[in-house]
């Protein structure tokens, strides 16, 4: 008789086949394309597809409800995502003022910088919805134990991040020492943040102003 795949098991086989996909494509295209490409058409056909695919056909739940995509929350949860996003947003500032030698807030109100964060939300919205709501959630259901979801669902982020990491030619040396880090502790914080409010929307808007921090200021 054949043995019955587990839930978890199917879960970890289809990211698997995300991060094949996704360092497949980065190692041939590497920064080649525009970001906009990137974040806009690969990541959701690569992040979400395959989410969207095993929710309706292995789970077959409904999908928002099932990576908790909700807004029942929406006022303390932008509230509360706006302060943490904001700590990141001033470490990055500190960093690019450092590197520029000049503290200017103009930097804030650059046409080229604001338009980048529409792009900064849907790169958030695509990882979220991969790491915390289909893999953390999965985890955390499987072993009712939230230290160990959490650490494995970051450690999965973090490999997710690597074909990113070493195909962008502008991160070397000790910034992509700093950005590892920053993105393992930036895990760590969201999952946290998710398994306490059961929403993925909180998530994403810290999320999306460290990737907003992370383009254009570090």
């Amino acid at each position: 008789m054949k043995e019955k795949v587990p839930l978890l098991q199917k879960a970890f086989n289809v990211w698997a086949v995300i991060l094949i996909f996704w360092s497949f494509y980065r190692v041939n295209f590497r920064t080649d394309l525009p970001i906009w490409f990137d974040e806009l058409i690969i990541k959701p056909l690569f992040f979400i597809a395959p989410v969207f695919w095993f929710i309706h056909t292995i789970e077959k739940k409904e999908f928002f409800n099932r990576i908790d995509l909700h807004f029942r929350k929406l006022k303390s949860d932008i509230v509360l995502g706006a302060a943490i996003g904001t700590l990141f947003l001033v470490m990055g500032y500190i960093g690019y003022s450092l590197r520029s030698s000049a503290f200017s807030f103009s930097v804030f109100f650059n046409t080229g910088v604001l338009a980048m964060f529409p792009i900064a939300l849907v790169t958030a919205i695509s990882e979220e919805i991969l790491s915390r709501g289909f893999i953390l959630k999965r985890l955390y259901e499987d072993s009712k134990n939230p230290t160990k979801a959490i650490i494995i669902a970051s450690i999965l982020f973090f490999f997710i991040h690597i074909p990113i990491l070493f195909t962008a030619l502008k991160v070397t040396g000790y910034m992509l020492l700093s950005v590892m880090i920053m993105d393992f502790l930036l895990s760590i914080t969201v999952s946290v943040l998710y398994l306490q409010r059961k929403s993925l929307l909180l998530p994403i808007i810290v999320h999306a102003l460290y990737s907003f921090s992370f383009s254009f200021f570090l």
